[in-house]
């Protein structure tokens, strides 16, 4: 198989796995709270990358890439899943999902600054348009919520940062084994504050809560990781980064078919501008 389309195929299903993640925690704060929920789900995929850490012997990793573990750990590991769960208290997965159409800018600018990467004139001209189309959505939209907005602003800056890194890492260490020593390094931190911060009791949350809280800890946390960032050591950070821009396209679909959330004609239209966009900027990649 060659490694370009290698790349991209192991991308796309990353992205299908995180298309998930923010229908998925929309359900799960309706019955645990945000900074529980973070630290859960690093938790439960803490332990679970332990496993084959282990039973493959997997070397340790250097001191040289201690730093960026804990950058993707800071980033992916804590930042976005917090931040996200945050503003999903004052947004919907919907609104949410769109705005998500943003995070391939900052990942293929963190890939320039962190991986090395040249990119042609023309790339970053359709990568700024995408990033227009999610703007232009947001700020027309009545009844938006600014501190929901900011709080994925942010969150989509710091995820980029984690993809950007996590994805130089793995062209030397591999995609599973970055995102599995990430979680281990957050351990730690992640495994008391989850004991901290646990509900007072647990009867009272739904079944779908834990759903979904088994969703962003197996899918978003770990499985989609190893895909995502095999894909962008294989593929190229800013390049295989674009097919973020499709997250939305899925996304929205979930959150309309499970949660009975409104997809309006605005949402579809941004969704469809950015699909082009993320082609246009596929084709001028390299």
């Amino acid at each position: 198989m060659n490694k370009t389309f290698d790349g991209w195929l192991s991308g796309f299903i990353g992205m299908l796995i995180f298309s998930g993640s923010l229908p998925a925690t929309r359900v799960a704060v309706e019955g645990f709270d945000p900074v529980f929920l973070t630290s859960a789900r690093a938790t439960v995929a803490g332990l679970l990358g332990l496993v084959p850490l282990a039973l493959l012997r997997q070397r340790r990793p250097q001191g040289r890439d201690v730093p960026s573990l804990v950058v993707i750990a800071c980033g992916v590991v804590v930042g976005f899943p917090l931040l996200t769960a945050l503003a999903l208290q004052y947004i919907s997965s919907a609104h949410s999902l769109v705005l998500v159409g943003l995070l391939p800018l900052p990942t293929a600018i963190f890939g320039v600054l962190r991986g090395d990467e040249r990119l042609r004139p023309a790339f970053w001209l359709f990568a700024a348009l995408g990033s227009l189309f999610v703007v232009a959505y947001a700020t027309r939209q009545g009844g938006v919520t600014w501190t929901g907005d900011l709080l994925m602003l942010v969150a989509i800056i710091v995820c980029g940062l984690g993809y950007a890194e996590g994805g130089r890492l793995s062209r030397r260490l591999g995609g599973w084994q970055v995102i599995s020593w990430s979680l281990t390094l957050a351990l730690p931190v992640m495994l008391p504050l989850a004991v901290i911060t646990r509900p007072a009791s647990f009867t009272t949350v739904g079944a779908g809560a834990w759903a979904g809280l088994a969703y962003v800890a197996i899918g978003s946390m770990l499985l989609g990781f190893v895909f995502w960032y095999r894909g962008l050591a294989l593929g190229g950070i800013a390049a295989v980064g674009q097919l973020q821009l499709l997250q939305p396209f899925f996304g929205l679909g979930l959150a309309a078919l499970l949660l009975g959330e409104t997809v309006s004609w605005p949402m579809l239209a941004t969704t469809l501008g950015i699909i082009a966009c993320v082609a246009g900027a596929r084709k001028f990649a390299t």
